[in-house]
């Protein structure tokens, strides 16, 4: 047991490796999300999220969690979200580093979220664009799709932040803050991924069928539901070495694609917790800056 912020909070098997590859053990995933929790904590704050969790670490099996576990120390927030079939699931929220270090310490070492808060259920807070690679295609292709999306961004004047995934493509976040539905920003997405489609046919796919998906980047724009969760930035990743999600620069995309080097775009929790220090949060303004998407989305 140890205290965390006036909070009593369990902790056990620091020595665990979770990370075979590497030996990266539980304790540095505990001690990764404590030193990230100031850049980390104001994107999970209010959003239910899903618990990832790894009991055995990356090598072995994990589960989804939904439903706020029983054994959840009773100052764990939550919120009702009621699913499709009327049920009702209560939902963790990871408000403050007392419960990071919890849902870290029972192995949940990956963070989705919502892309609403619990506050307002019906307005998503951004427009997400994940980008997915079919292989032989790489973070690289999804460097060049994700250009010519904000390129498309820029023309309409609305400023567009990137991520790496932590895995093997690119995550691009248009924040709005504003009172649009799932309804209006799902079909936005939808549009542009098509239209992107239609124009390069040899790099980009939107069709959510994975036979398609073969040496080109799938745009998804489904992402952008009242159902779904997405990686959050700074989260840790179940890979075969700790990577993260980090928010990079649009001039570092453009390097990478120009050098045709995906090195440049994989960090681990080391050079993260560096470039937040240097940085600071370069996803700080999606947090708050409010934009609206033009007419014809609406």
């Amino acid at each position: 047991m140890i205290k965390v912020k006036g909070r009593n909070v369990e902790v056990s098997n620091l020595d665990k490796v979770f990370y075979p590859a590497t030996g990266f053990t539980k304790g540095e995933v505990l001690d990764y999300y404590a030193k990230v929790a100031p850049v980390l904590l104001p994107h999970l704050k209010s959003r239910a999220l899903t618990l990832k969790r790894y009991p055995d670490g990356v090598k072995g099996g994990f589960f989804y969690e939904k439903q706020c576990p029983s054994h959840a120390p009773t100052w764990i927030k939550t919120t009702k979200v009621e699913k499709s079939n009327g049920e009702i699931i209560d939902y963790c929220m990871l408000n403050d580093l007392p419960a990071l270090i919890w849902a870290a310490n029972i192995a949940n070492l990956e963070l989705h979220t919502f892309l609403h808060r619990a506050t307002a259920r019906t307005r998503p807070t951004g427009l997400v664009f994940d980008l997915d690679p079919g292989e032989p295609a790489d973070v690289i292709n999804c460097c060049e799709v994700a250009l010519l999306i904000r390129d498309f961004f820029k023309q309409l004047k609305l400023d567009i932040y990137v991520k790496t995934s932590g895995s093997k493509g690119l995550q691009l976040m248009v924040p709005l803050n504003k009172t649009l539905t799932y309804a209006k920003t799902k079909r936005f997405a939808k549009s542009l991924a098509g239209s992107m489609a239609k124009r390069f046919p040899d790099k980009i796919v939107s069709d959510m069928k994975k036979s398609l998906r073969k040496g080109k980047v799938f745009i998804d724009w489904s992402q952008n539901d009242d159902k779904k969760t997405t990686v959050c930035v700074y989260s840790l990743r179940a890979k075969e070495e700790p990577s993260v999600s980090t928010p990079v620069e649009w001039r570092e995309v453009e390097r990478a694609f120009k050098k045709q080097d995906d090195d440049l775009l994989k960090f681990g929790p080391d050079e993260v917790l560096k470039r937040v220090d240097q940085l600071g949060d370069l996803f700080l303004k999606v947090l708050k800056q409010k934009q609206s998407l033009p007419d014809f989305a609406e």
